[in-house]
């Protein structure tokens, strides 16, 4: 219940959020008309076509992102239609007799349709539903923490009765600036005697709205410009009435350090209490297990392998059908180094063992949004070489099923269709290994080699240098930033300047133009940078091209230099390189011992997005 009034709070305070202020001239459009059959419904339109849309894409699905893409589209032509109506009322028969007649009419005939009754709530309804698809895309912290929960635990009933709560709060706060702005309409109608001027100038503000809401503006300009930051204020809520460790069963934000993630019930397997996850990289706390013994223990039953958007390199396969074979599940990211470092080892093993009976599966669950992008994960499979079947399991359902928290995270599993051993994160390869050759044998299978693969991995994929790694994976999207140079943080989600300041050691900055979004700081003008004092062998950041998919140039120096023979996999010995893709980049790999640099990266070209840093 306390949720469901957070949600609720949340929404009313939407009123004073810049997102919400194209949509004031299509209320304030009704004013005058009988509440009950003209605003109500219009509110109840908004409300339930936004908890619909927000559902949808809590489910995650692409199709409802482009459904939802294409009935934004459809609402701005219609309320652009309406908006022409008001202003000039002598075409709205033109305009609307072969498509919305009926509508045209109620718009044209206001005191006949509110004596009608049935057909303005009709009009009312529909507009309000158009509305509804523009207002959806308005959201805070409250919505984030819901769509998280669900990204966590899959789309439910309960998902949809929080999102109408917030939509609910939205249309109260709306309904309450529709009295006040109905009082003030009826004043200007009835003692100005410029009724008429009123319904045009309406019909003014609402074409504005529509040419704001298809710029970006509504989201862009308006931001900047905003003089209250609801997202300050419902986070208090958050702070107040959800604490940061929250109790276990409760929904709680996608994290990762590393290789960990906190689960949706911030639990480990095992273990009830409610314990932080740490870097696969540095030391980790594991689910609790028991002391080794000669043979290996039977953890569970193989889960269900259902609920994949796509699979690559595969046809679908199912728990039933890999009974007789033993079984590698590796859950894993394309951007995650401590995945790409694991990643030679699952190949290796998968080569060497497949002829005896051993399948490997990876399962792709992404952190970042552009990790759904099948596309993008095809292409990184490619590169990465790898032709075992991969689960793209953009929804979390394979992650759900496994209780898995981890990236990396590798589940082994017998002939029998058991789960016997696991591992999270880096490392104990040799380890891992010896248990696949132990279930082989267990399998029948003869001749199961008892030697170790060696692996020669080059570039990013290469073992770090764990023991001087003293800088920890960092975050630029204000969701999960830390350490940001100065006092005063980062300026959310709007356009600001930001000067050079001088780091301290595991701190960043930004310099130039740049929007920093919720996962990643978009550069808005050429010549922006960002810079970091850290303590490794290896730096990677994680980096793509804007939406327009433009390259963008850049170029790295360390300590004020071009890092000559320093330079990562993804730069030249000038520094040089090129953002052609979103995906993790190695910039340097330092040529000596290691020790406290200062590492900045110039873009010369706008439309750079910047992720997450690691360290190796």
């Amino acid at each position: 219940m306390l949720l469901f009034l957070l949600a609720y709070l949340g929404g009313v305070l939407t009123i004073v959020s810049p997102c919400i202020l194209p949509v004031l001239p299509f209320v304030f459009a009704r004013a005058g008309q009988p509440f009950m059959r003209s605003t109500l419904p219009m509110l109840v339109g908004m409300a339930a076509t936004f908890a619909a849309v927000a559902t949808l894409a809590a489910v995650g699905g692409g199709w409802a992102v482009e459904a939802n893409q294409y009935g934004r589209f459809a609402a701005l032509i219609l309320l652009a239609v309406f908006g022409i109506i008001l202003l000039f009322p002598a075409l709205s028969d033109y305009l609307t007799r072969p498509l919305v007649s009926l509508g045209a009419s109620l718009s044209q005939s206001a005191d006949r349709g509110s004596r009608k009754g049935g057909s303005t709530v009709v009009a009312s309804l529909l507009l309000g539903v158009a509305t509804g698809l523009l207002w959806a895309p308005c959201a805070g912290p409250v919505l984030g923490l819901i769509l998280t929960g669900a990204a966590l635990q899959g789309a439910s009933v309960g998902t949809t009765l929080l999102l109408l709560a917030y939509a609910l709060g939205a249309a109260t706060s709306l309904a309450l600036a529709l009295l006040i702005g109905g009082r003030v309409y009826q004043v200007m109608r009835n003692s100005l005697g410029v009724g008429e001027w009123v319904r045009r100038g309406l019909g003014v503000a609402v074409l504005v709205a529509v040419v704001a809401i298809g710029l970006g503006a509504d989201t862009g300009f308006l931001t900047q410009a905003s003089l209250a930051s609801t997202g300050t204020l419902e986070q208090s809520l958050l702070d107040k009435f959800h604490p940061q460790n929250p109790p276990e069963n409760q929904p709680s934000v996608v994290m990762k350090g590393g290789d960990a993630m906190m689960s949706a019930n911030n639990a480990m397997k095992g273990n009830t209490s409610n314990t932080a996850m740490m870097s696969g990289t540095n030391a980790m706390m594991m689910k609790a297990a028991a002391p080794a013994e000669p043979a290996l223990p039977v953890e569970s039953t193989m889960p269900s392998l259902d609920g994949a958007v796509q699979w690559l390199n595969s046809p679908p396969l199912t728990a039933e059908s890999l009974k007789g074979k033993v079984v590698l599940v590796d859950f894993w990211t394309y951007s995650c180094i401590n995945c790409l470092r694991a990643i030679p080892y699952v190949k290796a093993w998968a080569d060497k063992y497949k002829d005896q009976g051993l399948v490997v599966i990876g399962v792709h669950a992404p952190e970042f949004a552009f990790e759904k992008n099948v596309d993008n994960v095809k292409q990184a499979i490619g590169d990465l070489k790898i032709d075992y079947p991969v689960a793209v399991d953009n929804n979390y359902a394979i992650w759900r099923a496994f209780d898995n928290q981890y990236w990396p995270a590798h589940y082994f599993i017998d002939a029998e269709g058991r789960v016997r051993h696991h591992h999270f994160g880096e490392g104990e390869y040799d380890q891992s290994e010896h248990v696949i050759q132990q279930l082989l044998a267990e399998a029948g299978k003869a001749g199961v080699a008892s030697d170790v693969v060696e692996v020669k991995a080059t570039g990013a994929q290469a073992a770090s240098d764990e023991s001087d790694v003293k800088s920890p994976e960092t975050y630029v999207g204000w969701q999960r930033s830390e350490n940001f140079v100065g006092t005063e943080g980062t300026v959310n989600d709007a356009a600001h300047t930001y000067t050079a300041s001088e780091p301290q050691l595991n701190q960043w900055g930004l310099t130039g133009n740049w929007t920093v979004g919720s996962e990643q700081a978009a550069l808005n003008e050429k010549d922006g940078s960002i810079y970091y004092k850290f303590h490794a062998r290896d730096l990677h950041l994680v980096l793509g091209p804007g939406a327009d998919g433009k390259p963008v140039r850049f170029q790295v120096m360390i300590d004020g230099k071009p890092p000559a023979n320093s330079h990562g996999a993804d730069t030249d010995e000038a520094g040089q390189g090129t953002v052609t893709g979103q995906r993790l980049y190695q910039l340097v790999r330092s040529n000596g011992p290691v020790a406290d640099h200062t590492f900045e990266i110039h873009f010369l070209d706008p439309g750079v997005e910047a992720y997450a840093f690691t360290f190796g």
